[in-house]
């Protein structure tokens, strides 16, 4: 399952290790493969393929994190 979130205190990238400050979007993905949860950053969405951006009315939009599902 994934579950788009928002950071209410400071958490690590589960990827890359960088800290997703408070506000910021992140991923909480749980697999029914792996027993654990996984948080990842915008960023390391973006490169695994979870979300990507797309231009709407002149400016950059974040496609929503459930929209590969």
């Amino acid at each position: 399952m994934r579950r788009g979130c928002i950071a209410v205190v400071k958490v690590e990238c589960d990827n890359c290790h960088r800290t997703i400050e408070y506000g910021k979007r992140y991923l909480v993905t749980d697999e029914e493969k792996e027993s654990e949860k996984q948080r990842l950053c915008v960023e390391c969405c973006m490169s695994l393929g979870y979300t990507s951006y797309k231009t709407e009315k002149g400016g950059q939009e974040l496609i929503s994190f459930l929209s590969g599902e």
